[in-house]
């Protein structure tokens, strides 16, 4: 076993998590700082119409790609049960199917998001002032999204192998070479979102390079060899079995966003770029949530494909108990210092800070629910299990927030964004009761098909 990677399958769970999980929350603060740096800068020198501009761009943009990106979970949970099995042939088949994958979700995405971008802000009814350059930045962000798509399927192979160290490692350099392009492009080129947007891609198409050697020089069954690229059909079925359900969920919870943020545009570009700065502190805490959710994915993946039931369960519990304590203290004291935190990107509207702080009142507090309503779901999928969560997450999540922006939030006196805000806590809670629900019934099912 490489030095890198975490044992998932023997020695101190908790301690493992805890090792296994570090790096991928460092990860995902280092991505989020991608879009931080992006408002930060714009904030600073192109004013607050610049971060409407780009903050009106992330759930129609998650929409599209999250299909895609479901697909990258699937590969990850092939990937680890393959292994948890001893499987090496399978091992090296999943990996050479997921590449290929990634290239072709690319391609399409690009084709979709670069000619349609415009026409989907303004299905949003993205205000006139903020259209044109929130279009710019779609467009160009799309034109190297196949970047994206590489380095996520890779960092989940990478991942369920046990090693979450070296994606941390490329997002460092990535994200150093993304912040110093934005300050270059922005202050001295005067692009504008033009120029966060470009930052992001050449940054993006850094990383997903890194990323690919680091599969080229492994030495395991996970080593990646170009001229062994193809779609293996076991394999990829098994991918799209797991991937396309929770691929589907994501696009339909960013369906669901996407409505939410057509409801925050119809009050304005103050409460937007409120909205979207208060949307980018929150993420920081999200990411630290959502890498227990990874964890127990992989964690549970591995277990599960060693016919190791009880220590899966373990894994699950532990990751549920970690984010409740850490989604409370984190979500309380990012609240407490949530002016200072908006005045970082914004600096020239008193209101838009107001009315980002109005978004932060409704939901750091009871935050934690989303990470355990991403554990529950982790735990599904790691077993093989994407149908259910995906049932689950469309009614308690999208069909519940639907519901409530076409009736409780059409009455007069909660037509405020408030109330709006408030779907987003009772769905989490709805959500996160009926899936640990559904992991309990289906792994006593599994574990007692395993003990006859």
């Amino acid at each position: 076993m490489s030095r890198r990677n975490i044992d998932m399958l023997n020695g101190s769970l908790f301690k493992n998590v805890i090792a296994y999980t570090i790096p991928i929350i460092l990860t995902g603060l280092l991505q989020l700082l991608f879009n931080a740096a992006d408002l930060v800068i714009v904030g600073r020198f192109c004013g607050s119409i610049s971060v409407a501009a780009v903050g009106a761009t992330s759930s129609i943009t998650n929409l599209i790609v999250n299909l895609f990106i479901g697909l990258s979970v699937g590969t990850g949970v092939a990937v680890a049960q393959a292994i948890g099995a001893g499987d090496t042939g399978k091992t090296h088949r999943v990996v050479h199917t997921a590449i290929p994958t990634a290239l072709l979700g690319g391609v399409i995405l690009t084709v979709v998001g670069v000619f349609l971008s415009e026409t989907f802000l303004i299905w949003m009814k993205t205000p006139d002032d903020v259209l044109p350059l929130s279009a710019l930045y779609m467009k160009i962000y799309f034109a190297g999204i196949i970047f994206m798509m590489i380095y996520n399927f890779c960092a989940s192979i990478l991942r369920a192998s046990g090693d979450t160290k070296s994606p941390l490692v490329f997002l460092t350099i990535a994200g150093i070479i993304n912040v110093v392009l934005n300050v270059i492009f922005v202050t001295i080129f005067h692009l504008n979102v033009a120029g966060v947007a470009l930052a992001t891609t050449i940054s993006q198409g850094v990383s997903a390079i890194l990323v690919m050697l680091a599969l080229i020089k492994r030495d395991d069954a996970c080593k990646l060899h170009l001229s062994q690229l193809r779609f293996y059909k076991d394999e990829l079925l098994q991918i799209v079995k797991v991937g396309l359900p929770a691929g589907i969920q994501g696009s339909l919870f960013s369906i669901s966003n996407v409505i939410i943020q057509s409801s925050i545009n119809s009050f304005g570009s103050v409460v937007m770029s409120g909205n979207a700065a208060a949307l980018n502190i929150e993420g920081f805490v999200y990411v630290v949530l959502n890498a227990f959710h990874q964890t127990t994915l992989n964690f549970t993946g591995q277990n599960i494909g060693a016919n190791q039931y009880r220590r899966a369960k373990k894994v699950f519990l532990i990751c549920l108990g970690c984010v409740f304590v850490i989604g409370i203290t984190i979500s309380t004291l990012v609240y407490l210092f949530g002016p200072k935190l908006l005045s970082i990107y914004i600096t020239d509207s008193p209101e838009a800070i107001e009315s980002g702080l109005m978004r932060m009142r409704c939901l750091f507090i009871p935050f934690c629910l989303l990470g355990l309503m991403d554990v529950s779901g982790g735990g599904l999928r790691g077993m093989g299990v994407s149908f259910a969560p995906m049932v689950i997450s469309i009614v308690g999540v999208c069909g519940f927030r639907i519901g409530w922006i076409y009736t409780i939030f059409q009455l007069p006196q909660f037509h405020t964004p408030e109330w709006l805000y408030h779907s987003y806590t009772i769905s989490w809670a709805i959500t996160f009761i009926a899936q640990t629900i559904a992991y309990f019934v289906i792994y006593n099912k599994k574990k007692r098909s395993v003990s006859k």
